[in-house]
């Protein structure tokens, strides 16, 4: 199993649109490693759900439900997509200020790469975030 972050503004779509949905697509995704990102997720991987621009937390953890679609809002079919279930909504959301806080997180690609939309997530910090959430 892999682990990510995505990265969606609230008021486009936010964790509790995913949530009412039961199941959700993401698409929409224009760059090429946030592309490649989306091609590598299989069935089963976890991501956290972030929300960008208002917010600036992760608020939840989704599973990928369905990989390798391609992108229904493309007609080029270049771009990936996934589809998600939301799993479960931190207790605790953490937020960007505590993880550029974190020496842990130091070389997260949400840190490194901050307008990468779907960044991959190492197990430790998966662990170190997980570990924040609760408190």
């Amino acid at each position: 199993m892999a682990y990510w972050l995505m990265k969606s503004e609230p008021f486009k779509y936010s964790w509790d649109d995913l949530v009412a949905e039961g199941e959700g697509t993401w698409d929409g995704v224009r760059n090429y490693q946030a592309r490649n990102n989306l091609a590598a997720m299989q069935v089963g991987d976890e991501a956290f759900f972030y929300h960008s621009r208002e917010g600036l937390e992760v608020v939840g953890i989704c599973t990928v439900s369905v990989a390798g679609i391609t992108d229904p809002t493309d007609e080029t079919g270049k771009w990936a997509a996934v589809k998600v279930k939301a799993k479960e909504k931190l207790a605790h959301p953490v937020t960007l200020v505590a993880i550029k806080a974190e020496p842990r997180l130091a070389e997260m690609q949400l840190i490194r790469q901050s307008r990468l939309s779907v960044c991959g997530v190492t197990p430790v910090e998966w662990q170190v975030i997980c570990e924040m959430a609760k408190g």
